[in-house]
């Protein structure tokens, strides 16, 4: 029964009694505007394989009757108002491989009885009320893929993630209060394929053994006090050709080195590539001009001086390039015409001079994308003197 993305609002009204639907394996009711409690005779639906009531109105706690569904596979709850702790029968749910509760207000602790879940693959708990991750969560033999981003978990990263049955593939930790510095053994997830600790407070510098990632591709770490170089992470997944990374957001650390390093055949798959808001100086490598894949470049809030290289234009798939609030210095190459599916282009508060190249797509950008340049002229801003 899929009944999804409708306007569906009310309570669930059924099953009315048991031996309803006996033969309803997947039910789908996500994206809708249904409200109150999950009915606990959802429990009597016992051949439901999968189930998604995410992005719903619905509160209160979930019904320990859903424990009853062994024939369970994936079940959806994120973006409701839930509350209450999850229920110690989820235990029972043999052969559930994913299970993804986001964006609710569930309360801590965990219970206990979730440890026999030895099917689950994906668990997503982000955005509740736990402040502590279990240490029977790294002990689940299937599970790869763990999300507790803003779960209000403080101190370090926890060491228990270090050696997990199964590899882990994707972990995502931001949004918490995370402190102290990005541990070395991290490096030790070979498998790891993204990566989130975004906003939190770790510091330091990052370990020269991320470099041992071999299939990252997602790395987010903007928002924290990470100091030093980010020379590392553009060692990561040297063993593909061009590398394994394709979205890496430094933003909002204190950097202060490491761009110099980007090298040929370390990003070249690289989509977005976001080092705003460091303390980053010095001129920019004409190696950049190998990121064939980059479509958004985000280098603005730093310290960079010296010319604009020409290198940056010959980036054919740039959609977005940010680098104001540098300091810029000379003209703007005219081969940054040749960036002809720019989209977001932003050039203010530098040191730029002369005359800005004409035609598209630098005409189409505001006034506002090239102010601060005392010596810039030329459309969109005011004339340039004979």
């Amino acid at each position: 029964m899929y009944l999804d993305a409708n306007h569906l609002e009310g309570e669930i009204p059924f099953p009315s009694n048991y031996g309803q639907m006996p033969l309803l394996g997947f039910l789908r009711l996500q994206n809708n505007q249904l409200g109150g409690k999950i009915p606990p005779n959802l429990g009597y639906l016992v051949s439901l394989q999968r189930v998604s009531l995410e992005n719903n109105r619905l509160e209160g706690a979930i019904p320990s009757s859903l424990g009853n569904l062994e024939a369970l596979t994936e079940l959806y709850l994120s973006g409701n108002k839930l509350s209450g702790v999850i229920p110690k029968s989820f235990g029972q749910l043999s052969h559930l491989i994913l299970l993804t509760l986001s964006h609710n207000s569930i309360q801590g602790p965990l219970p206990n009885e979730m440890s026999a879940l030895q099917n689950l693959q994906t668990l997503d708990l982000s955005f509740n009320s736990l402040n502590s991750i279990p240490r029977w969560v790294a002990e689940l033999p299937s599970l790869s893929r763990i999300y507790f981003a803003g779960c209000g978990i403080k101190g370090q990263i926890p060491d228990m993630l270090k050696s997990t049955p199964s590899p882990i593939q994707e972990l995502d930790l931001s949004a918490n209060d995370l402190t102290g510095g990005i541990p070395a053994w991290m490096g030790s997830l070979t498998q790891l394929y993204s990566l989130n600790l975004s906003r939190n407070h770790l510091s330091s510098s990052i370990p020269a053994s991320v470099a041992d990632f071999q299939e990252l591709g997602v790395l987010d770490l903007h928002s924290n006090n990470i100091t030093g170089s980010m020379e590392h992470v553009f060692k990561i997944g040297t063993s593909f050709p061009g590398g394994s990374l394709t979205y890496v957001d430094l933003s909002d650390n204190s950097f202060t080195s490491g761009i110099q390093q980007i090298s040929v055949g370390t990003l070249e798959r690289v989509v977005y590539l976001n080092l705003s808001h460091n303390l980053q100086e010095g001129k920019l490598p004409t190696s950049m001009e190998k990121l064939k894949a980059l479509q958004s470049l985000d280098l603005s809030y730093n310290k960079f001086g010296f010319g604009l290289v020409e290198a940056l234009a010959n980036l054919s798939h740039l959609e977005t390039l940010k680098l104001q609030r540098n300091q810029f210095t000379g003209r703007i190459p005219a081969e940054f015409l040749n960036l002809k599916n720019l989209k977001d282009l932003d050039l203010s508060d530098n040191l730029l001079v002369g005359e800005i190249p004409a035609g598209k797509p630098l005409s189409d950008f505001p006034q506002s994308c090239f102010t601060g340049n005392t010596g810039l002229c030329g459309k969109p801003l005011s004339p340039c003197k004979s």
